[in-house]
């Protein structure tokens, strides 16, 4: 789902996604087509030799089922999903990354996996249902055992095993995030229900900690405290997407709670291999050796041209979350977050665009959005955007800049690891 670049005439596939991608983005995002947000990763690849025909198809599933979300249905519990298809909008996600970042010429085989998530629920049916008058406690204690025993499903890690943000990944490996778990468990529960075995209402626990699992519990019987743990099934992608921003946001080594501070902190310096490990070790002074070491190799193996993601994230895919996410939401912060991405890829007329789009919007509707959050973090970030608008400013007037070698030099820094 992108924006046609000016000097790459778009082919009949781009001319179809450019009609229909309007419908897709929040009702704020559409108030003339000059005040629509400019994506451009698809287009930026396709004009440095890379083949996204495999990408924006995913993108196209994925802008399906976003087209889906109403402002009722986006509210309901993952239990009890209504519009969009969780499961295969998580899967065609997970086809745009695998498509960005290998070189297969096969799609991501999201049928597949949609038919091994029902053999997950059919299995249950045969090997732990229990009897027809069993209380709903006993139902979703076997689920549970079922899941997180019998077959294995466990939470990890995801700073350190990315591919526990991937459903197929997570239904292979059968270890994942607590979203793909809630997720797994939702579709589990879905099936049993459309199969006549689910009779009673039941909500999904969705754990904050960082070791609980979801489990079920029997609606009647729902607490008030348990309201802060339901996923509704808009929330539930947006988690998807902030957790694939947060793992490959390419700036991991500052110690900001803030994604946009890391990036805007690292525009002011040069990182390369003989400081990366240093800077990262003043930020984070409990980094062991052999973590720092592993940073400087991340480095020199992606200066060479080996595909790497080991403490330096991952900008393909940190563009394509952003993007998603800029069309799955209204929040504005997030067009701030893809366009300091942007100025970072030398995409500094785009970035301009979506900074000014940013400032509109805030303007617009951020207000008490604003008051809400911590008023230190806010000024910093203020004040970095205000930095950032005005050096994209004097870059944009240098009589000797170049847009085409702009555009066209990201890409071209690291060479593909055939």
């Amino acid at each position: 789902m992108s924006c046609c670049l000016p000097f790459n005439p778009p082919s009949p596939h781009k001319a179809i996604l450019s009609r229909k991608r309007t419908q897709y983005f929040s009702p704020s995002f559409l108030c003339s087509q000059k005040q629509e947000p400019k994506l451009i990763l698809h287009d930026s690849l396709d004009a440095a030799g890379i083949d996204t025909k495999l990408a924006r198809a995913a993108r196209e599933g994925f802008c399906q089922q976003a087209g889906r979300i109403t402002e009722i249905n986006s509210q309901t519990s993952i239990a009890i999903s209504r519009g969009a298809d969780l499961a295969k909008t998580a899967l065609h996600v997970a086809a745009e990354d695998d498509s960005l970042v290998s070189h297969s010429s096969v799609e991501l085989p999201v049928e597949s996996y949609i038919d091994r998530l029902a053999d997950l629920s059919f299995g249950f049916c045969s090997l732990c249902m229990p009897r027809s008058n069993a209380p709903p406690e006993v139902f979703l204690g076997n689920l549970e055992k079922y899941l997180y025993v019998h077959k294995g499903f466990h939470r990890t890690n995801v700073l350190t095993e990315t591919r526990a943000l991937y459903l197929h990944s997570v239904l292979t490996c059968r270890s994942g995030s607590s979203v793909m778990l809630s997720l797994i468990y939702s579709e589990t529960l879905k099936m049993l229900r459309v199969l006549g075995f689910l009779d009673f209402d039941v909500e999904i626990y969705f754990p904050h900690d960082p070791a609980g699992l979801p489990y079920g519990y029997h609606k009647l019987k729902s607490k008030l405290e348990d309201q802060a743990h339901i996923l509704t099934s808009k929330a539930l992608l947006v988690e998807i997407l902030r957790n694939l921003k947060d793992a490959f946001w390419p700036f991991q080594y500052e110690n900001y709670n803030s994604l946009f501070l890391r990036a805007a902190h690292a525009s002011n310096h040069i990182y390369g291999p003989s400081i990366v490990g240093e800077r990262y070790s003043e930020s984070c002074s409990s980094t062991s050796g052999l973590e720092i070491a592993s940073t400087k190799a991340a480095q020199h193996r992606l200066g060479r041209g080996v595909w790497t993601n080991v403490r330096f994230g991952d900008m393909r895919r940190a563009l394509a979350a952003s993007e998603r996410l800029v069309i799955l939401t209204n929040d504005y912060q997030e067009l701030r977050d893809y366009a300091i991405l942007l100025y970072h890829c030398g995409y500094y007329e785009e970035c301009l665009h979506n900074l000014r789009l940013y400032e509109t919007f805030k303007e617009e509707g951020g207000h008490a959005q604003q008051r809400s959050r911590l008023s230190q973090t806010h000024e910093l970030e203020e004040d970095a955007v205000r930095k950032l608008m005005a050096r994209v400013n004097l870059i944009l007037g240098e009589e000797g800049w170049s847009e085409s070698i702009s555009r066209k030099s990201y890409w071209g820094q690291y060479q593909e690891p055939w």
